[in-house]
């Protein structure tokens, strides 16, 4: 249920997520504040079944509002525009990211009270581990 990832994570660790940044095709220097960045992730989902994921740090904060399963366009962190859709598997919030006939995805999990974050393109993976805030 999308509910065990409601509320605020701080990030704890980033891994590999400049080889990630590259394979998705973002160029050096918005790769340089990606990777000093540590933002927080903060999901909430309404009476609607509206899901709202929000990035924040004190670089840039992004939000995406989406229903499971319903396609919507998004623009993401580094300004590509992608065609998204959200779907909920075996326990994982499984984001899929279409654009320029390229495709990327993002894996959640709840590992041991921690949000692990695969990112996937290709056979590039970054993981981001966050903890939940109080």
């Amino acid at each position: 249920m999308v509910e065990n990832f409601v509320g605020t994570w701080k990030m704890i660790s980033s891994e590999n997520f400049d080889d990630y940044m590259k394979a998705i095709g973002v160029g050096f220097a918005t790769r340089q504040v990606g990777n000093r960045t540590k933002p927080n992730l903060i999901v909430t989902v309404d009476d609607q079944g509206i899901v709202c994921m929000k990035s924040q740090s004190t670089f840039k904060t992004t939000e995406i509002k989406f229903k499971l399963n319903e396609p919507f366009e998004e623009t993401t962190a580094d300004d590509r525009k992608t065609r998204t859709v959200v779907t909920l598997e075996n326990g994982k919030l499984v984001q899929k990211q279409s654009w320029d006939g390229k495709e990327t995805n993002i894996e959640r999990e709840i590992t041991d009270g921690k949000l692990v974050a695969k990112c996937i393109m290709g056979d590039v993976i970054a993981v981001r581990t966050y903890v939940k805030e109080a």
